[in-house]
Formats: C-alpha cells, sequence, structure tokens
C-alpha cells in the first residue's frame, strides 16, 4: 500500500472523459488496475524515500528514479523493461532589476506506462495546470497515454517557442542600439552577454528534444507499446516544431556573436573617426601657435611695434585656420 505524498496532483479519464481528479494517492492501483483508465499523476519535488516507494510498487527502473531526483540532468527518453522515462525542462523569461533577458528553467520527468503518465517536477517552475488545460481541450486523450506524452511535450515546445521569440525580440533592440549615435558602448555589451548567457541555457534545453522527441517517436514500435500509432501525425509535428525551435535558436546564437563582433567594430571605427578630429584640430591650433611663437621671437619683423603688424598676424592666423578648416572638412576630416 503507497503511503500518502504531499504536493500531488492527479486525474482520471475514461474514454477521454474525466472521471477523477485528485484522488488519494492510495487510490492508485485501483485506477491503474482498470486498462480502461488513463491515468495522471504528478508528485512536486518529493524526497528519494517516497519517490523509491512508489517505484517500487509500479516496477520503476532505479536508474530511471534516480534521474528523475537528480538535479541538472540532461533531457533525454529512455526504454526500460516496464515503462519510457522521460526528462524535459520549460523555460521561460523572468523579469529582472537590471537590464537584460533572464532564462529560468523548470526541470519535468516523467515514467509512461501502458495507461498511466507519472511525472516529477523538482520546482512549481513547470506550470502542470497548462498542460493539464492543453489535455482536457486537445481531444485526444481518446488514443490513450500517448495523448498524454504529445500534449505535455508539445506544451513544453510551445514555451521554448515563446522564451526564442523574446530573446529574438531582445535582439533586434540590439541590433538598433548599435547604430545609435547616443549609445552606451558598455550597456551594449552588458545586454549582449546576458543574451549570450540566456542562449547558452536555452540551447542546453532545446537542443536535445530533437533526441527525446525523436527516441519516443521510435519507442512506440518497442514494449511497452506506450504510443499508438494512430498519433504519427501530431508526434511528426511535434518533431517539426522542435527542429524549428533548435535552427531559430542556432541562428540566434549566430547573430549574437555577429552583433559582438559589430560592436567591437563601431568601436573601433568611432575611435578612429575620434583621432581624426583630434589631429585635425591639433593641425588648425598649430597655424596661430606658429604665428604667435613667430611674432613672438624677440627680433623685428614687418609691423613690429605697430598695430598694422598685430592685425597682419591676426589675419594669418585666421586665413590659415579656415583654410585648414575646410580643406579638412573636404576629406571629411571633420
Amino acid at each position: 500500500m503507497l503511503s500518502t505524498v504531499q504536493n500531488c496532483r492527479s486525474c482520471v479519464w475514461r474514454d477521454g472523459a474525466e472521471v477523477a481528479r485528485d484522488f488519494p494517492l492510495e487510490d492508485l492501483d485501483q485506477w491503474l488496475g482498470d486498462e480502461a483508465n488513463l491515468v495522471w499523476l504528478d508528485l512536486l519535488a518529493p524526497d528519494e524515500a517516497r519517490l523509491s516507494e512508489l517505484a517500487g510498487e509500479l516496477g520503476f527502473d532505479p536508474l530511471a528514479v534516480e534521474d528523475a531526483i537528480e538535479p541538472m540532468e540532461r533531457p533525454k527518453a529512455t526504454l526500460h523493461a516496464h515503462h519510457t522515462f522521460l526528462t524535459c525542462y520549460s523555460v521561460m523569461v523572468v523579469d529582472a532589476d537590471h537590464p537584460g533577458v533572464h532564462v529560468q528553467l523548470g526541470r519535468i520527468s516523467a515514467f509512461v506506462l501502458p495507461n498511466a503518465l507519472i511525472t516529477v517536477r523538482s520546482s512549481e517552475q513547470v506550470d502542470v495546470d497548462r498542460i493539464l488545460d492543453r489535455w482536457n481541450t486537445d481531444g485526444l486523450l481518446g488514443h490513450g497515454v500517448a495523448a498524454l506524452v504529445h500534449g505535455m511535450l508539445d506544451e513544453l515546445v510551445d514555451g521554448h517557442f515563446e522564451t526564442i521569440q523574446l530573446l529574438d525580440d531582445e535582439l533586434e533592440s540590439l541590433e538598433d542600439m548599435l547604430f545609435d549615435s547616443r549609445r552606451r558602448p558598455a550597456e551594449v555589451q552588458q545586454r549582449v552577454f546576458g543574451l549570450r548567457k540566456a542562449l547558452v541555457q536555452l540551447r542546453r534545453v532545446v537542443l536535445p528534444m530533437r533526441e527525446v522527441v525523436g527516441a519516443v517517436m521510435r519507442f512506440r514500435a518497442d514494449r511497452p507499446r506506450p504510443l499508438s500509432s494512430e498519433l504519427d501525425g501530431y508526434f511528426n509535428d511535434l518533431y517539426d516544431h522542435v527542429i524549428r525551435a533548435a535552427e531559430w535558436t542556432e541562428s540566434l546564437r549566430d547573430m549574437v556573436t555577429s552583433i559582438f563582433e559589430t560592436n567591437l567594430s563601431l568601436q573601433d571605427a568611432r575611435l578612429n573617426e575620434i583621432m581624426k578630429k583630434l589631429a585635425a584640430w591639433a593641425a588648425i591650433i598649430a597655424v596661430p601657435t606658429a604665428v604667435t611663437g613667430w611674432f613672438g621671437q624677440n627680433v623685428p619683423y614687418p609691423g613690429y611695434g605697430e598695430v598694422g603688424g598685430m592685425v597682419g598676424s591676426v589675419i594669418a592666423i585666421l586665413i590659415g585656420s579656415v583654410g585648414l578648416y575646410f580643406v579638412f572638412r573636404k576629406f571629411d576630416w571633420l
């Protein structure tokens, strides 16, 4: 007899219609005993002893149980003697006190039985209410546990797309900032670094989903046949979405690298512009410096000690400075 586990969610369907919800865990054997029932049980952050007790009752592989508890497991799908084991991640963008994109991951593991799906979540970051709504509205529950697996994976992949779209919007914002004359290079670098960090986290959970969905599709032909062939089209469509998400993520990574390199190039170009302007103004200032320095020597010169000499020196300064200014403007140095 299974003991009570806190933070437990559950639901039972028969012929696509819901017949029970949040039943006592002690009744799990009764619901599983009828093959006409489709059972879902969710455990939120269970301790190892409770999960091991449940695994012993349902015949879960010890290695799969260990993977469901251990942190930082990569997304994967494995086939065991009596069940299929899945580990996937949800992704969402969270607000932060400083600018940039910040990604939050939530892990969900699943044990797929012939007529049941047992999910284990490490935290509440995975919203099972959305997954449950997907199951109740997509009209596929009549196809058995395959519908539960498809709905769960499809909801997670949709979340990946939402996050990728937000990262794409952030990338477009960075592109607009690159050529803004009022931009601050430090702010661009900070946001680029934050976006690269978010993409690294995203790639770790999005790219392996190709293997997960591909493995799930292969396992439908093997024991214990958790997936029915009626949903082949749905799983093919899901696999296509996973491929698109992976390709989009890779393209964003390339674009972030391009923006980072472009930002460095623009900084070098702006530095060259500044150096050209400084050199041009130094040349202009050198003219009056030379003139005043020359006339400041203690030697006689035309107009020495007279007003005309002062006027002549001022005219020489103006002609030389203004002439150099227009010459530099012509060659786009100023």
